[in-house]
């Protein structure tokens, strides 16, 4: 016999539907070890569900014009924007951790949508890859985007839209290197797809060819904006790895 996946979550975790619909959304609901990602799905009665609460969204910085919060991997920015009642600004992939940045006014939405259109807006990612990377260097690659379900990127020279990425070894430690990244373009998935081309796939990424880890081990750690810098401390996942 089988249930509606959310049905039987609510039962076994004793909480609304609309709780268990929203936590199987946004990616916090495992079942046979796997993420579980459509609420509807018809499940057998005897599954057994582990269940990640998501964390408390902890804000990073805050005036009368912008909120920046330490968006936890695994939660949507449009969740987010919904939740707190604000507008992004930009946003994170859904496994990517870190600031995220919402206005408080149309005025400064608009005026931080053309601080990134003119590039005067600075962000830096810290993401780990398998293999040694020594040097710091440029990806000058152009980026586009498949639009659908999901969206998925890769480097077309005669479709792409202009990607710049510079990336520079932090630490080493075995095979593994944690690379600082700055990214003077916003294209979607941009870091991954780069990263991906050069042969160093995100650890966790299995979109663009990373091995498998407990999360996609990408981190929004700084972003500079309109007179704001701010800055996200790293995840466990990585101090695990790379210490403090």
């Amino acid at each position: 016999m089988n249930e509606k996946a959310y049905k039987l979550l609510a039962m076994q975790e004793a909480i609304g539907n609309g709780e268990a619909k929203r936590l199987i959304d946004d990616g916090y609901v495992y079942a046979n070890g796997k993420r579980l990602t459509i609420a509807r799905a018809e499940v057998s009665a005897e599954t057994v569900f582990k269940v990640e609460r998501p964390k408390a969204i902890a804000t990073l910085y805050e005036d009368k014009e912008i909120k920046a919060i330490d968006k936890p991997r695994g939660a949507e920015s449009y969740a987010i924007e919904k939740r707190l009642g604000l507008k992004l600004i930009h946003r994170l992939d859904k496994e990517t951790s870190g600031v995220l940045c919402l206005a408080k006014t149309d005025d400064f939405l608009q005026k931080a949508i053309d601080a990134f259109r003119r590039r005067e807006a600075l962000k830096r990612y810290l993401a780990v890859v398998e293999g040694v990377i020594a040097e710091e260097r440029t990806i000058d690659l152009p980026v586009f985007t498949y639009k659908g379900a999901k969206a998925r990127s890769v480097i077309d020279e005669k479709r792409g839209k202009s990607a710049l990425s510079v990336i520079k070894p932090l630490q080493v430690e075995g095979k593994r290197t944690l690379l600082e990244v700055t990214i003077v373009t916003g294209r979607s998935h941009q870091i991954r797809v780069h990263l991906s081309h050069i042969g160093s796939p995100i650890l966790g990424d299995l979109n663009y060819g990373g091995k498998p880890y407990k999360r996609l081990m990408l981190h929004a750690a700084y972003i500079a904006l309109l007179g704001r810098e701010i800055a996200a401390k790293r995840p466990i996942e990585f101090v695990d790895l790379f210490g403090f």
